[in-house]
């Protein structure tokens, strides 16, 4: 047995890499191939070290050389090899040939698999510390159809041999966890850290499919990754299904909007649709390379004091149904968020908010952990190609309508606030819809809990529905109690 740190979480005692290859190999019905592209064979390594590895391996390539690789898999359109395509032509390739050369009359228990991964590792310079794909096509019934476990990784240590290692240690783990963890997703995506830590790999998207995994929601899959400490954020589609972050945000003018949208309303989309005519007026933003995202916290989801799985679910199901592409993140802060969106791109970005937040960014106490303090944070925040536009906030009692010009900050930060202002960072949504300015999202929430009329007029259309058919946030439990 070893020890596991599983993303500096709790210690715990696991198999070693060893182990969990001798058990694979001695386990007479589980048959498969392995191509890996890039690091070398490191995780067909460890099962031929392991012993016992005729029983398991049926095949064992890597198809370095590009024109090899192209020959036998094809040649993707954008001549890229470290790709989720790639992979997957990968992983169906090796299948179709299993189930070609073996025949089933003779090896009717066999449970046959592919394992492959296409990565890059550190750069002679160090400048790229490398990435890649990592997957498994797999059976747990010779007559069922197979299920795949697909994620991609950034690697965070800065020598390859170190890498190669690590790939092999995580490749081992996809396997085991295939095969004996696969009732249980959750341990499977924290198994994935067995014998490793957070320092050495991040794993930032995972998508699970096939009949093994028909009940398994990606985009909660999505969320163990942040929970797990596995990463800081993560993204999913219209379609629930995950996304990486680093291939939708690359190159991009990003525009985000961070809520709590529980649910979202007409004001999020008010603000939404208001910030994005802004940002496409501006010279530096074409409309084709432009990405807007939802963000929402972790911090946010875990308010109440731990993260309630369903009503993560309520959010997204929302969201989703309105065509938008959604990221969960571990960035409280503002600035790290933008930090993170600059490692994919150099392009202008734009954060919409609302008084309340940008009132925030303005308060110290939140920088106390910086050693530069609020200023070292606004360096961060505002020496990119930013802006913020603000969406107002009506004072019920005075009817003033409040944005960037009447707005109260610290008297501290009076004059900070009046440099970024007065240097065109901060921009009013005046084209607001001031019907729409004085509905919550906890006043809506909790009509529909307690079951009281009147809430469907405050979200867009066609939620409420969505709402009512799938029973979000407690709807059908305050039908009952009306």
């Amino acid at each position: 047995m070893a020890i596991s740190l599983r993303g500096d979480q709790e210690i715990s005692s696991v198999p070693t890499t060893k182990n969990k290859a001798l058990r694979i190999n001695l386990n007479t019905d589980i048959y498969g191939t392995f191509a890996e592209i890039g690091a070398g064979q490191e995780t067909a390594r460890n099962f031929f070290r392991s012993g016992a590895a005729s029983g398991t391996i049926a095949k064992a390539m890597s198809a370095y050389d590009k024109d090899f690789s192209d020959a036998i898999y094809g040649i993707e359109e954008d001549r890229r090899y470290v790709t989720q395509p790639r992979l997957k032509k990968m992983l169906g390739h090796e299948i179709d040939l299993m189930e070609d050369r073996l025949s089933r009359q003779k090896h009717p228990d066999k449970l046959f698999f592919s394992y492959a991964n296409t990565v890059t590792t550190i750069d002679f310079a160090r400048k790229f510390k490398g990435h890649g794909w990592v997957g498994i096509r797999f059976q747990l019934d010779p007559l069922e159809d197979y299920n795949e476990i697909v994620l991609h990784l950034r690697f965070k240590e800065t020598d390859a041999r170190l890498q190669q290692e690590t790939l092999g240690i995580l490749g081992v783990n996809l396997i085991y966890g295939a095969f004996y963890l696969n009732d249980n997703p959750k341990e499977l995506v924290k198994s994935f850290y067995d014998n490793l830590g957070n320092h050495q790999l991040e794993i930032d998207m995972i998508n699970f499919s096939g009949p093994r995994f028909m009940y398994v929601d990606n985009r909660l899959m999505s969320l163990q990754l942040l929970k797990n400490g596995m990463t800081n954020a993560v993204m999913f589609g219209p379609d629930g299904n995950n996304l990486l972050p680093a291939q939708v945000l690359y190159k991009k003018n990003i525009l985000a909007l961070r809520g709590s949208f529980r649910p979202v309303t007409k004001v999020n989309m008010d603000m939404f649709e208001q910030s994005k005519k802004m940002f496409l007026a501006e010279k530096k933003v074409q409309e084709s390379k432009t990405q807007v995202i939802f963000e929402i916290t972790l911090s946010n989801l875990s308010a109440e004091g731990k993260i309630n799985e369903r009503d993560f679910l309520d959010r997204a199901e929302l969201l989703c149904s309105l065509g938008q592409n959604v990221m969960i993140t571990n960035f409280q802060q503002y600035f790290k968020l933008v930090e993170y969106f600059s490692e994919f791109t150099k392009e202008r970005m734009a954060l919409a908010m609302g008084v309340y937040n940008l009132v925030q960014i303005f308060d110290e106490k939140y920088y106390r952990d910086l050693s530069g303090g609020i200023l070292e944070a606004f360096g961060k925040l505002f020496h990119r190609d930013l802006k913020v536009y603000m969406y107002p906030y009506h004072d019920p009692e005075t009817g003033e309508y409040m944005n960037s010009e009447n707005l109260k900050v610290h008297p501290r930060m009076k004059e900070l606030y009046k440099f970024f202002k007065i240097n065109g960072k901060i921009s009013d949504i005046k084209d607001f819809n001031k019907d729409v300015l004085d509905i919550f999202s906890r006043t809506v929430l909790k009509m529909i809990m307690e079951g009281k009329e009147g809430w469907e007029e405050m979200l867009p259309e066609g939620i409420p529905e969505i709402i009512k058919q799938n029973r979000l946030f407690g709807y059908s439990r305050s039908r009952r109690k009306s």
